[in-house]
């Protein structure tokens, strides 16, 4: 047997070896290696190899390594929790981006102290470094294993597995349903940390059980380990649900669960930034529309979405008929589009719209402002010719970079998401849009990847993905071609030919949905709004009774020049105002004492570089023209 290493050096082997044995051989199995790639793939260090490949070693610092550790780690959660708590049944135990999970069937709630009895058991399982070993098993043969331990979930999945024969891996007393790859052993887990629990649908599905979710974080090191955590204490603190709290933003209740109540401060923001999109589509030519929030099922029959969404939706009956409010604006604009005949002069046609748009999210998804059931979005349709098709995805593509760069987003990349399994629409459309997609994609200079299969199921897409302060990644603006609805509709306008055609229909929005861009806003200025989007941009904070009569004559002054100010005359100490403004992160504080007040002037303070020196009135005027001035006129 022959296998090729990194280096293009070969090695012959004589009988069988294993993957630990082929790196060993060649002097590549370090203390740091967790498995290795045979022909690509990533495997056991155990897996036998039966025939000529390719072998690399996976070291644990490596995306794959880091896979497997967490892999591992969900694992030895799982042991620990049932030797702690053996009534308790398994389900799954996925990797997720930066960590692991597992759900869990107990009747008794888990608690921040059980998490940490768990994750001290866990540290006893890694010291004694039980070797982790696959076996494969007839299917039956698990089904009656797992079903004898009491593992029904288990059961379940393995019922639903086509193949014959599947893998488990045993370490210690503990054996678990897994395909693998996994750490040679316990003691190769390096560094774990349990964070949070949650409660999930089993299988994701509301109409199932609730289940409890255990979370945690594994790493190739301590020292990363250390840094993630701190990198999740700044995550907590950057929370948009505890900073719309504390800077009296927004509000969640029961009463209207994921639906967010915006206080006067948020309705600014809220107001400001759909603002700032219509003087965009003031000079990017889309014209505002408004349409209804309640249509007949006809209309999402008619579109597609009735079979694909109807769960997500809010449906009624009234007067023996079927009605919806939308989730989305798509259809109605089609509708609104054929009220009227066009010409190929008339197009392109840019309706906008920023209707409420509701989605029947399940209870348990619903977080802050991130995951909503009612929300708006700046969202737009555009008709036009096939010829005028790439012009009109460069020019979203142009407000897209002017949004961002007006918010500081320069880590940007770009997705172009192709056909789904499940779809509507011609195929030779399909085909022409997503080439379409993807020659636009490469000419925004973005670093481009191509995610197969995740495309909406009438059209391909285009996601543009920023990351935050937290380097974590938010997906704002997408742009669709329509495969679908168009045809549906029967949408049609005349050609120069004098001829009917079915316009080309693009979706895309910037923001996405104004709810989750504040999120995403709140979180990624730590709260610290850009000063033209602050509630408030200044606050007037007087030292005794003797400045409130020149505190207000400022705060009239500021207020009929359109600034957003607050006077704070209070009986306070100067530096208690202070903290409170900075707390509340106003950029720009104006203190006034009697020197102030006798020659006219303020003291200025920002948050950034602290206390100035006093200035006239009109001289700061002129500053928070240049510094607080929006992207663009409102």
């Amino acid at each position: 047997m022959q296998v090729t290493y990194p280096d293009e050096t070969v090695s012959h082997f004589e009988a069988p070896v294993t993957a630990r044995e082929a790196l060993a051989a060649k002097g590549l199995l370090r203390s740091d290696v967790v498995a290795a790639k045979v022909d690509g793939q990533v495997v056991d260090l155990s897996r036998p190899l039966e025939r000529d490949c390719r072998v690399e070693p996976v070291v644990a610092s490596s995306p794959e390594g880091l896979e497997v550790i967490r892999h591992s780690s969900a694992h030895l959660m799982a042991q620990a929790v049932k030797r702690l708590f053996p009534e308790t049944q398994v389900t799954i135990g996925p990797v997720i981006e930066n960590g692991f999970y597992y759900d869990f069937s107990r009747q008794q709630a888990f608690t921040p102290e059980d998490l940490e009895r768990i994750e001290a058991v866990m540290r006893e399982i890694i010291r004694a470094n039980y070797p982790i070993e696959r076996e494969e098993w007839p299917k039956q043969q698990a089904i009656e294993f797992f079903r004898q331990q009491g593992e029904h979930y288990k059961v379940e999945i393995i019922e639903g597995i086509p193949d014959p024969v599947v893998s488990v891996y045993r370490q210690g007393e503990f054996t678990d349903l897994c395909r693998g790859p996994h750490v040679p052993s316990t003691g190769a887990i390096p560094a774990v940390k349990l964070t949070n629990v949650a409660g999930a649908y089993w299988r994701g599905d509301a109409r199932n059980e609730m289940l409890q979710r255990i979370y945690g974080t594994a790493w190739a090191s301590q020292k990363d380990l250390d840094a993630y955590l701190k990198k999740l204490e700044e995550a907590r603190q950057r929370d948009h649900r505890r900073l719309g709290q504390q800077l009296d933003l927004f509000s969640l209740h029961p009463i209207s669960p994921g639906s967010p109540f915006f206080h006067p401060k948020g309705a600014i923001v809220y107001n400001l930034l759909v603002q700032f999109i219509r003087a965009l589509y003031r000079r990017y030519g889309y014209s505002e529309v408004i349409t209804p929030l309640i249509f007949k099922t006809e209309l999402w029959k008619t579109s597609g979405h009735y079979d694909a969404f109807r769960d997500d939706m809010f449906l009624m009956q009234v007067d023996e008929e079927e009605y919806g409010i939308k989730p989305m604006n798509c259809p109605g604009h089609c509708y609104l589009f054929a009220t009227r005949k066009y010409s190929y002069r008339d197009l392109p046609i840019r309706f906008a719209d920023f209707s409420r748009l509701h989605r029947l999210e399940p209870s348990g998804t619903l977080t802050g402002l991130t995951r909503v059931r009612s929300m708006a979005q700046d969202d737009a349709h555009i008709f036009c010719t096939p010829e005028q098709m790439d012009a009109e995805l460069d020019h979203f593509v142009a407000m897209t970079r002017e949004v961002y760069q007006a918010f500081g987003f320069d880590d940007v990349r770009v997705s172009v998401q192709t056909r789904p399994e499940k779809f509507l629409g011609r195929l030779e459309l399909w085909e022409r849009a997503e080439a379409a997609l993807l020659r636009v994609a490469e000419r925004t200079g973005y670093p481009v990847v191509t995610l197969p299969g995740e495309g909406a199921f009438y059209g391909p897409k285009i996601g543009f993905d920023v990351r935050d302060v937290l380097d974590r990644s938010w997906t704002l603006a997408t742009v669709q071609i329509d495969c679908a609805m168009p045809e549906r509709f029967s949408l049609e306008y005349t050609t120069p030919a004098g001829k009917p055609a079915t316009p080309v229909m693009l979706h895309r929005a910037v923001l996405g949905s104004l709810e989750r861009f504040i999120a995403l806003l709140i979180e990624h200025t730590g709260g610290d709004l850009p000063a033209w989007l602050a509630p408030v941009q200044v606050r007037i904070l007087t030292l005794t009774e003797r400045q409130e009569a020149y505190g207000r004559e400022i705060r009239d002054k500021l207020h009929q020049a359109g600034w957003r100010i607050e006077l704070d005359d209070r009986n306070e100490k100067l530096g208690y105002k202070i903290r409170e403004a900075q707390l509340l992160k106003i950029p720009y504080v104006l203190v006034v004492g009697d020197r102030e007040a006798a020659e006219g002037k303020v003291a200025p303070r920002t948050r950034r570089q602290g206390a100035e020196p006093a200035v006239s009135l009109e001289s700061f005027i002129e500053r928070l023209r240049q510094e607080a001035a929006p992207p663009v006129p409102l």
